[in-house]
């Protein structure tokens, strides 16, 4: 499966953004879908999984409560909806996809094959 992650840019603190993860080459619905962001400086780190059907979501509690992640199977699309942004959001972010049709979902970097390149958000104090 090909990803193709758009939908960054800059916003002030406290803003808004909506990420996409537009999926092409494979069934999309087969594949667990994750976001990843990497700060300068700083490892690339989990933000936000989804299990193939929507049904089961994960997040790192550092978003936990600002950021939503969902999909969209019959558009081969995922989302991230990130509001509240604070500037420490600042990063690189990617999507990734698992495949599998598990109920539950996984955080490690390691489990995910497929990865899209990067959006870049920037987010002012």
């Amino acid at each position: 499966v090909q990803l193709q992650a758009s939908g960054g840019g800059l916003v002030q603190a406290g803003g808004s953004l909506r990420l996409s993860c537009a999926a092409s080459g494979r069934t999309f619905s087969n594949y667990a879908m994750g976001w990843f962001r990497q700060a300068p400086g700083k490892g690339r780190e989990f933000v936000a999984a989804i299990n193939w059907s929507g049904e089961a979501t994960t997040y790192a509690s550092s978003v936990k409560g600002r950021f939503t992640i969902s999909r969209d199977n019959a558009e081969n699309t995922g989302y991230l909806q990130m509001n509240s942004l604070k500037p420490e959001d600042t990063a690189v972010y990617f999507c990734a996809a698992d495949f599998g049709k598990r109920r539950i979902v996984t955080t490690a970097i390691s489990n995910y094959s497929y990865w899209g390149q990067g959006t870049q958000v920037t987010v002012s104090s």
